[in-house]
């Protein structure tokens, strides 16, 4: 059995499902600490805390995959996952070097886990970030790692037209932006490279529009001066959102017991609920001769105002679960529902999550330092975005790779005073 790889070196073997898998450093625990990125033939993954350097594949389609092996992790291992495939090669060991291609798609996977798992939180002090903006970034992203990518429909990460379309509101703003940034700032410089790359990807895609026609006139006359501009005035967020205490849902009645429940990020989809740990909370009470728990789970900022069938789960005393089914109210999502205790004066064990019933969480646990790292991690972005590259600043360091902010960072970290 091989070894298992080392820092600039990746393990080729061919797994009894016949897929071949390329290895770089040790697997994610939790699905929400991996970035991953679907691609011809393969997915690739990558850890989001620490250093994520070169992917490793799982590949299903070698033949597929050989347009873009060669060019992430170099000619050697192309030609090793070949071996592999054929029955040439049980298992190998070797160096690679990231490759510019490998950089590119390292950012794009990790700008594709932004979108689905990025921690906001009014609780924690994090942002949420605009996702038009983000959007309008992973369209430039994907269309810079088209060699990723083939004809076939099984690849929903190449979705070039679909980020354009789906955002194309940012354009002017991003526009604007841009304008108001000094040149030699490494802001402008990427504001620039991001909107002539979607002028490009659309113009390939065959987009039109008013907002894409406003982009090429912006994008052919001389760049002005810039001039310094609100940023708030472009990235303004919900007014009508903002924390308050939420009356209780049961007057009267004696409190058995309260407690905090579990904020488990896989079994919701982004964009309900808070991501602080603190964000779901429950009470028992006893009414009479009925016993009834009352849950209060914090909104995320862009929870819908619709009815969702959110719903909390309940376990008590390790017995069956059931569910409360929640709605929001301002910025809450409550519920309540009778309680089946057990008869004595014992305070019960109540454990309680909430979920989206239906909604997959997928592989992997849920661990809460896991999702301590992820705000960690989060939190230094967000400082470095907000200390290097402000909105309109003078000249900035470039920076490169994953580490470098997105756009969408830049603007969450320069603007969210209330946060």
């Amino acid at each position: 059995m091989a070894r298992g790889a080392g820092e600039g070196e990746v393990v080729v073997s061919r797994g009894e499902d016949g897929a071949v898998r390329v290895v770089c450093g040790p697997a994610a625990a939790s699905d929400f600490t991996r970035a991953v990125l679907d691609v011809a033939g393969a997915v690739l993954a990558w850890p989001v805390v620490g250093d994520a350097g070169v992917p490793t594949a799982e590949i299903h389609d070698v033949r597929r995959a050989q347009q873009w092996l060669w060019a992430v992790y170099g000619e050697q291992v192309a030609a090793a996952v070949h071996a592999c495939a054929v029955g040439e090669l049980a298992s190998a060991r070797m160096a690679t070097e990231p490759t510019a291609l490998a950089g590119s798609a390292t950012r794009l996977g990790f700008g594709h886990w932004t979108a689905r798992w990025w921690p906001a939180s009014h609780l924690d002090g994090i942002p949420a970030l605009q996702p038009d903006v983000l959007g309008m970034e992973l369209a430039a992203l994907t269309h810079t790692c088209q060699q990723l990518f083939d004809a076939d429909d099984d690849q929903p990460d190449d979705c070039v037209a679909e980020l354009i379309g789906d955002h194309e509101i940012a354009l002017d703003a991003l526009i604007q932006w841009w304008h108001s940034t000094p040149p030699t700032n490494d802001t402008a410089r990427r504001l620039e490279n991001v909107l002539r790359t979607v002028d490009d990807a659309a113009d390939g895609a065959g987009l039109d529009g008013e907002a894409l026609r406003h982009l090429r006139t912006a994008l052919d006359r001389p760049r002005p001066d810039g001039t310094p501009i609100d940023a708030t005035v472009l990235f303004a967020r919900h007014d009508d959102y903002a924390l308050a205490a939420g009356e209780p849902l049961v007057t009267g009645g004696r409190i058995i017991a309260r407690g905090a429940g579990t904020n488990d990020w896989r079994r919701y989809p982004p964009g309900l609920v808070d991501a602080s740990e603190a964000a779901v909370s429950w009470i028992a009470r006893a009414l009479g001769a009925r016993r009834q728990i009352e849950v209060e789970v914090v909104a995320h900022i862009a929870a819908p105002v619709a009815e969702v069938p959110l719903a909390a789960e309940v376990r008590v005393n390790d017995g069956p679960r059931s569910r409360v089914p929640l709605s929001r109210r301002a910025d809450l999502w409550s519920g309540w529902a009778d309680l089946d205790l057990p008869a004595g004066g014992t305070e019960p064990r109540i454990e309680l999550g909430v979920l989206l019933p239906g909604f997959d969480p997928g592989p992997g646990s849920d661990s809460g330092a896991d999702r301590e790292a992820i705000r960690a991690l989060v939190r230094r972005r967000l400082a470095t975005a907000a200390t290097a590259t402000p909105l309109g600043a003078p000249d900035s360091p470039p920076q490169n790779g994953t580490s470098a902010p997105f756009l969408a960072e830049i603007a969450a970290a320069t603007t969210d005073e209330d946060y």
